[in-house]
């Protein structure tokens, strides 16, 4: 439905309310009962999480996912960054003391900031396991505890300050390696550098309640933030593995519906052709013998050729047309499989005669497969069906992540669909909205529906 045309004027209309069902399904011509199980769609700003799970499931969910995740890595960094600028602001370690926190510090936050977008590259398969930045990381860390336990031995700074000093070093190491390591060696190293740290302050002169309180904030701050690393890679390849569900789920809708006709195409000609070959052997056989019934059996097969051919014209119909109420279930199957949250209103689509719902099932069928092709950072669909009070029949498709420039020229779909509300004096028109919002709307005189 995203294939954006230049504008048309359009003028809106009064509409007369019709009941309102929310995702339809087809059972003969009758309206089904409304759907209470699936939220509705809302606006931007109050997302339930299933729809905050259906938009990142779709075609750019999860590199939007991603770039969040390498943001939220960056904005740590930052924060480790502001730390270690608050430590040095605040602590008499003089000025020596503080230069040497402070380039340390700085070359620590520099390797945290690389190895963690390199680890997650890694975890996610998209490079290769980075062990020059994680032996670079550990090295830059283990000189950072050095420089805190030599400045505490030179009564630089105090014991309160080496323990502040010691957890927030060891809460900010502890994600990367995690990430960047299998898990048995990321234990390990997790796990060796924080008690080496530990064991350089007690030989600085660390001990008593300071020394307990740096031991358990190391114990509770190291294991968390290295489970928080992991899950975080974890998330991302959760919602990368739904969207690529998502897109296996589209095309074996669209394979069900190609064996569909197959079958059908199979059932028709499957019987037919296997009693023309019988019937044409037996002519050939009579023609050879010179038996006058050989005529009677290739008047027979003719018979069935023609029968034939109008049964697979009937299939063929069958499959062209396209009914309003089964091609708004369809809609709705074939959007939510592509992650795409839908909404149909579906009002007096059941009244409408066969000719107009054909054509409105057209524009469905248009306007889905326009939205699956055009608007790949599409989220949400909303369609409707209204009685407009001065006589007309009015369906509006309108979807996000539409294309922010038209492109001319491209497809046939939608100078066909005028073709066919042509044929029943209706009209066309697309409207291009800010924010990536597409309009399709179609229009058919209530009285030509008549």
């Amino acid at each position: 439905m995203a294939e954006p045309e230049v504008a048309e004027p359009e003028v809106m209309e009064p509409v007369v309310a019709e009941p309102v069902m929310a995702g339809p399904e087809v059972a003969g011509t009758e309206v089904s009962e409304p759907e209470v199980s699936r939220p509705a769609v809302t606006g931007p700003g109050s997302m339930s999480v299933e729809t905050w799970v259906e938009r990142l499931g779709g075609p750019d969910g999860p590199e939007r996912y991603r770039r969040w995740t390498f943001g939220t890595l960056a904005a740590f960094v930052a924060a480790e960054a502001a730390l270690w600028a608050f430590w040095v602001k605040t602590s008499d370690a003089g000025a020596l003391g503080s230069s040497l926190v402070a380039a340390v510090g700085a070359a620590h936050v520099g390797v945290h900031l690389l190895l963690s977008r390199a680890a997650l590259r890694r975890y996610l398969g998209a490079g290769p396991r980075p062990v020059g930045l994680v032996a670079l990381y550990v090295a830059v860390t283990v000189a950072m505890a050095a420089v805190g336990c030599a400045l505490l031995t030179a009564g630089r700074i105090g014991d309160r300050d080496l323990v502040t000093y010691l957890i927030w070093l060891m809460m900010f190491y502890a994600g990367p390696p995690m990430l960047a390591l299998p898990p048995r060696t990321g234990v390990v190293l997790v796990g060796a550098v924080p008690v080496a740290a530990l064991g350089a302050a007690m030989a600085s002169g660390l001990s008593g309640e300071l020394l307990a309180f740096a031991f358990g904030g190391i114990l509770f701050m190291v294991p968390f933030m290295a489970a928080g690393m992991r899950v975080t890679g974890w998330s991302v390849r959760l919602i990368e593995e739904l969207a690529k569900a998502r897109a296996t789920q589209a095309r074996l809708a669209v394979a069900e519906e190609r064996l569909r006709f197959g079958r059908d195409l199979h059932d028709v000609l499957g019987r037919n052709l296997a009693v023309v070959a019988l019937k044409s052997e037996l002519a050939v056989q009579l023609a050879r013998r010179g038996r006058e019934e050989a005529v009677a059996q290739m008047e027979e097969v003719q018979h069935i050729a023609q029968e034939s051919q109008r049964e697979i014209r009937a299939v063929v119909r069958g499959y062209r047309t396209a009914d309003l109420l089964a091609e708004l279930a369809g809609a709705r199957s074939v959007l939510e499989a592509a992650g795409i949250d839908c909404r149909i209103e579906n009002g007096p689509a059941a009244r409408l005669p066969v000719h107009t719902q054909a054509a409105l099932g057209w524009v469905v069928r248009e306007g889905t497969t326009n939205m699956l092709r055009h608007a790949q950072g599409a989220s949400r669909c909303e369609v409707s069906v209204r009685a407009t009070v001065s006589g007309w029949v009015a369906l509006v498709m309108e979807n996000d992540g539409a294309v922010t420039a038209p492109r001319h020229g491209t497809g046939s779909g939608l100078p066909g669909l005028r073709e066919r509300l042509a044929e029943v004096e209706g009209t066309l028109t697309t409207e291009q909205r800010p924010g990536g919002i597409f309009r399709l709307t179609a229009r058919i005189p209530w009285e030509t529906a008549e």
